[in-house]
């Protein structure tokens, strides 16, 4: 059974005080239901799971928090009694109230969720998405009213008013669907207003460039020489290439613990997926570059996520991208003009980088491996990206060389 506890959050608002919340606890993953009052640390009682009596309300608070927790407990046994199989997460949306049928209710709802879940980075993609959609309708409608010739406008109204790019306006469309979707799990939704699929509104994104660096540039970027903070990106630049083109959020989440053996163990957090690469040995001597500073109270490698509570992940993903922009400032300006590299030089391309070099000398089989792709699919669609001997030798074939 789901085990449920009233918690004050470790965020402190301007005002000085915490968020109290209900805290739902299952198969050791936990869900949060934020209760819309908050109370300074010196007044809340975490054993007994009371405000104190320093607060000047605190016997109508408390009141409060003992019926919400009665009725989370209530609604828990319920849904558990019905299903065998109950996730924290499923708990918690059993709890709160379902929001309203009309779009920008199951919107605001649908950005909510996201926060809840910790995905910072579609949250903050996202929401401005769903402002565009709201800005573009004006008044609040029923799903009914979304209709394919209303989404094609918006679309079209997207591009010309807001002067988006085709694979931005179908991001937006993506989204209208993940709504659309949510209401009719949500049950406030009829299917047969749903406007995606067989001939109606089909999600096709239109072909990236996707384009990586060079063995020659590499070397450079590894022999440049450069200041302390501009050393740290090259670093990490450096470790993501070495490790197949491992993602940022993946590097700044390594640990001294992955690496045992002379082997880096981690799964990333994208998929899940699990695995070990050995330590090449120009990735060892950057991580020697660490050892010195390495912090008591933390077994991360790298100071990005060394004051971050881990278990909040939207805070943590939200640290991630935000260091994620510095360090791509500190490349394109600093790491970029010390090895004369002219194309685009983030984090993300290191991937690319690795894509670019293996082309085609690795196997396919062994590239999805490396890059802990879930679908040989999309290790295919990638590196289609970076392969182009046989494509070359058939020009060559027709026109010589």
């Amino acid at each position: 059974m789901a085990n449920i506890k009233v918690v004050l959050r470790k965020e402190v608002k301007t005002d000085g005080t915490s968020p109290l919340a209900l805290r739902i606890t299952k198969d050791r993953k936990s869900s949060y239901i934020y209760l819309d009052y908050s109370v300074q640390g010196k007044d809340w009682d975490a054993i007994n799971q009371r405000v104190k009596k320093s607060h000047p309300n605190s016997t109508r608070l408390n009141n409060f928090l003992l019926k919400k927790l009665a009725e989370a407990n209530d609604n828990s046994l319920a849904l558990e009694t019905q299903k065998s199989n109950v996730t924290a997460k499923a708990v918690s949306r059993s709890i709160k109230p379902k929001t309203k049928g009309s779009v920008f209710d199951q919107a605001d709802l649908y950005l909510e969720r996201l926060k809840e879940d910790g995905k910072f980075n579609r949250y903050s993609a996202d929401k401005p998405r769903v402002k565009h959609l709201k800005e573009y309708l004006k008044n609040d409608v029923a799903f009914s009213d979304l209709t394919l010739p209303l989404l094609e406008r918006f679309k079209a109204s997207l591009k010309s008013v807001n002067k988006l790019s085709e694979r931005s306006a179908v991001n937006h469309l993506v989204v209208i669907r993940s709504i659309f979707s949510q209401a009719i799990k949500e049950g406030v939704c009829d299917p047969k207003h749903y406007p995606f699929g067989k001939e109606k509104i089909k999600i096709k994104f239109p072909d990236s460039k996707k384009v990586g660096l060079n063995k020659d540039d590499v070397a450079n970027i590894e022999n440049a020489e450069l200041s302390k903070e501009a050393n740290h990106a090259r670093n990490l630049w450096l470790i993501s290439f070495y490790f197949a083109g491992m993602r940022i959020s993946d590097v700044l989440r390594l640990r001294w613990s992955d690496v045992q053996d002379g082997r880096m163990y981690y799964a990333m957090g994208k998929n899940t997926k699990g695995g070990s690469l050995k330590v090449p040995d120009k990735a060892m001597q950057i991580l020697k570059q660490y050892e010195a500073d390495r912090a008591e109270d933390t077994d991360l490698i790298f100071p990005e996520l060394h004051w971050v509570d881990l278990e909040n992940r939207f805070e943590m993903e939200r640290q991630i991208a935000t260091r994620n922009h510095a360090i791509d400032n500190l490349l394109k300006i600093e790491v970029a003009k010390a090895a004369k590299i002219t194309s685009p030089l983030t984090m993300h391309i290191a991937r690319h980088t690795f894509g670019n070099i293996s082309g085609d000398k690795i196997p396919i089989q062994m590239l999805q491996k490396l890059y802990r792709h879930s679908s040989i699919t999309t290790t295919i669609g990638y590196q289609a990206n970076f392969m182009h001997k046989d494509a070359d030798e058939a020009l060559e074939a027709v026109i010589g060389t």
